[in-house]
């Protein structure tokens, strides 16, 4: 901790989640404890004949029949998500935007790309049609924060509001970042998380060229397979995960439910390259090192983590090499990537929710098509099966390229 803050940890209250698993985290926690299977897989025409021609989409939702069509086209898809989260974060709190304090609500939503599909569509346009041809709305939709903005203008939040971008790690330096207001008293609520669609084959073809995605096209439901001694790179997903957070004595004070709580936040840089994290793991490591400082908590408190574990072949190992160095062997590790494909800047809000289910539930969520785990990788891996098990704390680990790195400490409620 800096300056010796006192602990603080914020309540979490309400849940969103808009994934390839389920559209509500009821429906997704189901798919992803019990069904156990991977779906959502689907080839978008936007990905035709590129090496990696498939992702995770979300496909039991229609967002002009929820938003109504003329809401939804003020929106690209990942704004239109996050909504659609925020929406059912905040029911699922019991609050009423007509009732509450606005100006003392933050929203704080992460993306790695913003509305690239939108950009991805207008530029073919302009290549196709010509410049006149190109909406004059593709920079309000396309902006990473325009997610944030979406969320404010349905909700009514007048209260500090923006987007965060740190690549990957986005959805989880937004909730860590809506536990510091909280805790500095900028607000009472906050709704973080992240949101990401990138159904954009300018995107997907970079990630091809890169080597980072599976070409697993046989069998593309198996593809995403973390820890998997046969991993070779991560399936792009789209969705939204977002969480309301409140300062402890605001939900005490409404009779509120709490879930769980946000006890720690550390982040960090690498410093060391645009796309490869710090081989010794030493970046990721100083930022949960920060964490459960923040939270007071000891390594040996820690009971599970819900792993960044992407499935390519490098950064699985570095994480799971740090995780057993900082933690220990002791406590339970799995990754639900490849029940949602890598959701890019919206993993980190999803799986911060997903850890919350889990502390409620006391049930770890299991590492789906994990068949045969690296011999190299020194942790208890939760596979094919959710496993119950007792534990009062857990932690999220995210990493992004350009070495953004976020940890965060999840208590019981």
């Amino acid at each position: 901790m800096t300056a010796r803050q006192q602990p603080f940890s914020a309540a979490v209250t309400g849940l969103g989640l808009v994934t390839a698993a389920g559209v509500g985290a009821k429906a997704a926690w189901h798919t992803i404890t019990h069904d156990c299977v991977p779906g959502g897989v689907s080839r978008p025409d936007e990905l035709m004949d590129l090496p990696c021609d498939f992702m995770y989409t979300v496909g039991d939702l229609d967002p002009a029949e929820v938003l109504g069509v003329a809401t939804q086209r003020l929106m690209d898809r990942f704004s239109q998500f996050a909504v659609i989260a925020a929406r059912e974060a905040v029911a699922d709190a019991g609050l009423e935007p007509e009732t509450w304090d606005s100006a003392r609500v933050a929203v704080v939503i992460g993306s790695a790309h913003g509305g690239v599909s939108f950009y991805d569509e207008q530029h073919t346009t302009m290549l196709q049609r010509g410049a006149r041809r190109v909406s004059p709305k593709l920079a309000p939709l396309s902006v990473i924060n325009s997610a944030a903005s979406s969320v404010c203008t349905d909700l009514g939040v007048h209260g500090p509001s923006f987007g965060v971008g740190t690549a990957c790690s986005s959805g989880a330096v937004a909730v860590g970042t809506a536990h510091q207001l909280l805790r500095a008293g900028v607000c009472d609520i906050a709704i973080a998380g992240g949101a990401e669609s990138t159904v954009a084959r300018l995107l997907v073809a970079s990630a091809c060229q890169m080597k980072a995605v599976s070409t697993r096209r046989d069998e593309p439901s198996a593809a995403c397979r973390p820890f998997d001694v046969e991993r070779d790179g991560f399936v792009v997903g789209e969705g939204a995960g977002l969480l309301v957070l409140e300062r402890p004595e605001h939900a005490r004070a409404r009779g509120a439910t709490v879930r769980a709580q946000v006890s720690g936040y550390g982040a960090s840089s690498d410093a060391y390259a645009a796309v490869a994290p710090d081989p010794d793991g030493s970046g990721i490591e100083r930022a949960l090192r920060t964490a459960l400082a923040d939270a007071e908590v000891a390594a040996g408190d820690v009971g599970y983590v819900n792993a960044h574990g992407t499935s390519t072949v490098v950064n699985d190992l570095i994480e799971a090499i740090m995780l057993e160095r900082v933690l220990g062997d002791h406590l339970l590790v799995s990754s639900t990537k490849a029940m949602t494909g890598h959701t890019l800047g919206a993993a980190g809000g999803i799986e911060t929710a997903l850890t919350v289910l889990a502390l409620e539930h006391q049930l770890v969520p299991p590492t789906a098509n994990l068949e045969v785990p690296d011999p190299r990788i020194p942790l208890d891996l939760v596979r094919q099966e959710a496993r119950p098990a007792r534990f009062d704390c857990a932690v999220k680990t995210s990493l992004g390229f350009g070495g953004h790195n976020a940890a965060l400490v999840l208590t019981r409620g």
